[in-house]
């Protein structure tokens, strides 16, 4: 799956396997979009929402609607993962990425959202130092509002924030909040956040993307892999290496090691209270 380093199909599924117990909890009830790479992460990928031709009857599916699909389609089966040989059954699919929104499934039924997320996107030559930056920043205007952010990377260039929701918000309301913050930020900090998606407004900036917070938009789960020269993982991090600016891509093995020194540092994002 990534020829450069050597890291097969066998590797992915083990990985997912041996992390399954952390995974599962922030996928489960959410429909979720795969990015797949059949041939590998160096050769051309494809996204998808619908469940496969072929898809084992024990899996989970739910028809959803889906407007303005470039499908044409009004309605998808999406795949729901709420058990490990599901999660092993896209790993050998060569599903590399899982993405879900920030709503869950009652039933069939879409839910109010449970969580807010704050893209962090540095342009070039801004990196994850900005992103720290611009993190401790949010910490404290989320903070304000009662709301307590959870960092993680991306597992690429970027980083997020995520906070659990007390409930009663639409998912457009979430996304209007959450574009307020990134003004809020942009006026306090013009040199380093742009919270518009403008790109020639992006270099040496942090872009604050408030726009994941639409319902029909989705964000890489926590522990999920990227795709990139050698594998790296969606990670947790402690407040502790964000404000000190100690943050990088952490690869698979990386992250197993960290689960057993911390457990899920997003635990709080899915407890039943």
């Amino acid at each position: 799956m990534y020829p450069e380093v050597g890291f097969t199909k066998g590797e992915v599924i083990d990985y997912y396997v041996r992390a399954a117990g952390v995974i599962l909890p922030h996928l489960k009830g959410r429909p979720i979009t795969r990015i797949r790479y059949p041939n590998g992460v160096n050769a051309p990928s494809f996204f998808e929402k619908n469940a496969p031709a072929g898809t084992p009857k024990w899996v989970r599916r739910e028809t959803l609607p889906v407007p303005g699909s470039s499908s044409g389609r009004e309605t998808l089966d999406f795949v729901v993962v709420d058990e490990v040989a599901t999660l092993v059954w896209l790993a050998n699919l060569a599903a590399i990425e899982l993405h879900t929104p920030q709503w869950r499934l009652d039933g069939s039924r879409p839910l109010e959202p449970d969580l807010l997320v704050a893209d962090l996107d540095p342009g070039p030559p801004a990196g994850l130092a900005e992103c720290c930056l611009v993190a401790v920043a949010a910490k404290h205007r989320f903070s304000a509002d009662g709301l307590t952010p959870y960092p993680k990377t991306s597992g690429k260039k970027g980083m997020q924030l995520m906070c659990r929701l007390p409930g009663g918000q639409s998912s457009d309301e979430v996304a209007a909040y959450a574009r307020s913050v990134a003004e809020d930020l942009e006026r306090a900090l013009p040199e380093l956040v742009t919270a518009r998606m403008t790109k020639s407004l992006r270099p040496r900036k942090v872009f604050f993307d408030w726009s994941q917070n639409a319902a029909a938009k989705t964000t890489v789960s926590p522990y999920s892999l990227r795709a990139g020269p050698s594998p790296t993982v969606s990670a947790p991090l402690l407040w502790d290496e964000v404000e000190a600016g100690a943050v990088r891509p952490l690869s698979p093995g990386e992250v197993l090691a960290r689960l057993e020194e911390h457990g899920d540092l997003l635990a709080p994002l899915v407890s039943p209270k």
